[in-house]
């Protein structure tokens, strides 16, 4: 989790509303220092405190997480890498192999 640029997302929807770390934590039933600190990337913060801010700033947690949260090409690509990574050059190449043929196949089935 990159907490520094959650944080630096957490103060660019805080000033976007105008508020200061003060009126945020009223808001949100935290310390001003908790905010201070969470923004600064210096701590982390609750399921609880993470929802309060989504409502309050009316963005998705999605948004927020956006540089923490890997792509579904990225999980791909690492769950590839992991059924091929002890095996020979000679497999992974029959592998690719396979791949090929089977895309080829589905290429021609969408052509139809």
């Amino acid at each position: 989790m990159d907490y520094t640029k959650l944080g630096k997302r957490l103060r660019e929807e805080r000033l976007k509303l105008n508020l200061t770390q003060e009126k945020l934590a009223e808001k949100v039933e935290v310390s001003e220092a908790y905010i201070g600190q969470i923004e600064r990337g210096e701590r982390s913060l609750s399921l609880d405190t993470l929802i309060k801010l989504v409502n309050q700033f009316g963005v998705t947690v999605d948004f927020l997480l956006q540089d923490s949260v890997s792509s579904n090409n990225e999980q791909f690509f690492e769950a590839l890498k992991q059924i091929v990574n002890n095996r020979s050059i000679q497999e992974k190449q029959m592998a690719l192999d396979m791949l090929k043929v089977l895309f080829s196949h589905l290429d021609h089935l969408n052509e139809q």
